[in-house]
């Protein structure tokens, strides 16, 4: 018997051990993370590959995020029974065995299938490579420890569209699943082989099957509503009417179950500490607004400026190129300072970003849009460490799995909300503006009758030359709505710089995060 699972928490990892671990358990994340962003650009080619239309190819990212969403809430209890480094390693076989299937698919609803199977089983993969992390590196190195961890949840998101996009158009589209087989495998073997030895206490827990039921229930309404619902004109559609009735009425049943269940299929307990409270909240939040902008700016880059998709994904790497250089200064910083006042640096400087973004115009060149990106980059780098720090705080070792995977799984509820809201928002916002615009285009209006007149002087046609104002139109009123949505980030940003202070001071570690040997 090891001696975690004797009850004594083993001695931190040291040297090359380290290294190599932190590397592999960092590599798991990234790979999970990278896979719920990497299809997006790639679903008109395997649309078309497969026979299918677009929409009905939107199922290839639903059908992952709802399952996941699902997955990650029973970290908690599958490392309770099975313990942290057997349910990890365990995720990742599996994750990278859906990964081949997905990638030799022979028909959307195969692939479909096989995407929901993956989404399901990586679950435990990011709250478990966060539990790992922390148990490997000694207690005062805990901000280096969460700065591994968050650069590859910033970088993969990042990356995603990029070697999505590149895959897509010249190689076959099943590689952007493929590539995960030999990463899965070699995370495996090195977790496994290095932390084997570490592994926690396990204990028999019953599973708690009214629980999971309706969890799998509520959560899953709730994401498929989220997902579908734009495209189904929301509350106006009877199907997600329903969709919203099933998840509140699920949802509900779900914590009243779950707060008086003996063992619970998800520790609603945590809640009772202030600070995983009050830091999960703010933690959604910034995060939610961080995800709805690195979605609406590629969405506005393509569909209204022209840019193609990688070009729209290199546009916004800055972000992450930024955040893993300075996130080793950011853990330095976190052993000199409340934690609190790191995360209030990242929510200003977000805020300057999105204020910046908010004075962009249709004739920005790529610097203007990559300027307010970099100084995003600043906000990525110290956002995910303070805020870790700060729910984490005072949770007893045994009950950090849960914790995180409970942390993980508000959060990706929160992206979710953010994902739908901002879409929506944007094309609300659009219509707002457009109609104002109209009014100005009439035909006693100077500015349409010299437009117009310019136009015909180029050579088109009177209705030609209508078509492309409309057109104009069009475009300026999404840029309206981008900038609208900038204004109203950096505005919460403001808001959550204060918010973050109704937390309490997270225990500092005096001794400086070194690098690893």
């Amino acid at each position: 018997m090891s001696r975690a699972a004797a009850g004594h928490a083993p001695a931190p990892l040291t040297g090359a051990a380290l290294g190599v671990t932190a590397l592999a358990l960092a590599l798991g994340t990234f790979m999970q993370v990278l896979d719920a962003t990497i299809a997006n650009v790639s679903l008109p080619t395997i649309a078309g590959n497969l026979g299918a239309s677009t929409d009905q190819a939107t199922w290839v990212i639903t059908a992952f995020v709802v399952a996941n969403g699902i997955g990650v809430p029973l970290t908690g209890w599958l490392m309770n029974r099975y313990g942290v480094v057997r349910t990890f390693v365990a995720s990742v076989l599996a994750f990278t065995a859906m990964s081949f299937l997905c990638g030799i698919a022979w028909n959307l609803e195969s692939l479909v299938f096989f995407r929901a199977l993956q989404g399901a089983v990586s679950g435990p993969m990011i709250p478990g490579s966060q539990a790992l992390l922390l148990s490997i590196f000694p207690s005062s190195r805990r901000a280096t420890a969460l700065g591994i961890w968050s650069i590859t949840t910033l970088v993969a998101p990042v990356c995603g569209p990029i070697i999505g996009g590149y895959i897509s158009d010249n190689w076959h589209w099943g590689w952007i699943f493929l590539i995960n087989v030999p990463v899965g495998l070699l995370v495996a073997f090195l977790c496994w082989n290095n932390l084997a030895s570490r592994e926690t206490p396990t204990a028999r827990l019953p599973i708690d099957a009214v629980g999971l039921g309706l969890l799998i229930v509520w959560a899953g309404a709730l994401q498929i509503m989220l997902d579908t619902g734009k495209n189904a004109d929301w509350f106006n559609s009877s199907w997600i009417v329903t969709l919203g009735v099933i998840s509140v009425v699920g949802f509900c049943a779900f914590l009243l179950w779950e707060w008086t269940e003996e063992h619970p299929i998800v520790d609603l307990s945590l809640f009772r500490d202030a600070n995983f409270t009050l830091g999960t909240i703010v933690l959604c939040l910034g995060n939610a607004v961080f995800f709805a902008n690195m979605l609406l700016l590629p969405l506005w880059l393509q569909t209204q400026l022209g840019y193609t998709a990688t070009w729209a994904g290199l546009v916004t790497a800055p972000t992450g190129m930024v955040a893993v250089l300075l996130t080793p200064l950011a853990a330095r910083m976190m052993a000199r300072f409340d934690a609190r006042l790191v995360a209030s640096i990242a929510f200003a400087a977000s805020a300057v970003s999105y204020f910046m973004r908010a004075e962009l115009t249709a004739e920005a060149d790529v610097w203007a849009f990559v300027l307010p990106l970099l100084v995003q980059g600043i906000s990525s780098a110290t956002f995910f460490i303070a805020l870790a720090m700060i729910v984490l705080d005072g949770i007893p070792p045994q009950r950090i799995p849960s914790a995180t995977g409970l942390s993980n799984f508000v959060r990706i509820l929160a992206s979710g909300f953010a994902a739908s809201f901002v879409t929506t928002l944007w094309d609300q916002r659009e219509a707002f503006h457009q109609s104002r615009l109209s009014e100005a285009a009439t035909a006693t209006a100077p500015a349409f009758n010299h437009a117009l007149s310019t136009l015909q002087g180029l050579g088109l046609g009177e209705l030609q030359a209508k078509v492309a104002i409309s057109q104009k139109m069009v475009s300026q009123a999404y840029l309206l709505g981008a900038l609208d949505i900038f204004h109203l980030s950096a505005l919460v940003s403001l808001v959550l710089v204060g918010a973050v202070w109704a937390c309490r001071r997270p225990a500092r570690h005096d001794a400086a995060p070194a690098p690893i040997d």
